[in-house]
């Protein structure tokens, strides 16, 4: 296994090209540098205010903050890179699951259980938080998020209700930047479309701005196309994944895989 221990969420730093890897070890973040070394861990698994009881997912910021919602204690704490603790918001959450940084340090969460979307502002540096407001709501246990860094638009994967005895499905759902509803489809409607069944984990926007999602079903990382032609379908990674569920892009424009299936990051260039 390494030193990752089920991971569950992977983001790229803006600035130094590092990765954050938030797993279940007894330090439940991991910072990667660009060449694959280990350069530091930290977030403590305790019951001490700054410490991750169950980490969800992970973003960093602009300005160099890591982010993590912890389905613990159902907060949502964040950490300088090199783990002090900055801040930790815990008011007004039911679930909060997965996030994404905007190019201006805001963060937008998914709340799982509320069903909801949420934009944090923080002061990072000063550890205050301005405001923390719910910008949509009425969705279906929406978990993974992407924010396009140019558009401002929004990719969420809502996990649907099982009918019978099948272990339901996933909608991908396109909002802009004002939270309107551009496009979405759910596992039944992109198997009408595609080859085969597609149950999204992760999502990423690339850097022309394509929806890109992996496919626990076909072990896949497919692209959906621009949020004006969805839904396309262009496989990127077809083999050599076991059980992907974390996706981001590097800014050499490298794309990352956290493959919990065998609790690695797997890096692939884009030539």
């Amino acid at each position: 296994w390494g030193s990752l221990v089920n991971p569950t969420g992977v983001a790229a730093c803006p600035g130094s090209g590092c990765l954050a890897v938030a797993h279940d070890g007894k330090k439940r973040i991991h910072i990667f540098g660009p060449s694959g070394f280990c350069l530091r861990r930290f977030g403590e698994r305790g019951e001490a205010g700054n410490d991750i009881k169950y980490p969800l997912d992970v973003t960093v910021t602009s300005d160099g903050h890591v982010v993590v919602t912890d389905g613990g204690d159902c907060s949502v704490k964040a950490f300088d890179l090199e783990g002090r603790g900055v801040l930790a918001v815990r008011e007004g959450f039911s679930l909060p699951w997965g996030l994404d940084a905007t190019p201006n340090s805001e963060v937008i969460l998914t709340d799982s259980e509320a069903g909801a979307l949420y934009r944090l502002t923080a002061d990072f540096q000063r550890g205050e938080l301005k405001k923390c407001q719910m910008i949509r709501s009425r969705l279906v246990s929406p978990r993974a998020i992407a924010v396009c860094q140019t558009s401002g638009a929004v990719v969420v994967i809502e996990h649907l209700k099982a009918r019978g005895p099948s272990k339901g499905s996933t909608r991908v759902k396109i909002l802009s930047a004002e939270m309107e509803l551009i496009g979405q489809m759910d596992s039944f409607g992109l198997n009408l479309v595609f080859p085969s069944r597609i149950y999204a984990t992760a999502v990423a926007f690339d850097r022309e701005g394509r929806i890109i999602v992996t496919d626990v079903c076909s072990q896949a990382v497919i692209c959906l196309g621009k949020p004006e032609e969805f839904p396309i379908f262009n496989p990127l990674i077809s083999h050599g994944l076991s059980y992907p569920v974390g996706l981001t892009y590097m800014a050499n424009d490298s794309l990352v895989v956290l493959d919990s299936g065998d609790h690695s990051i797997k890096v692939y260039s884009s030539t």
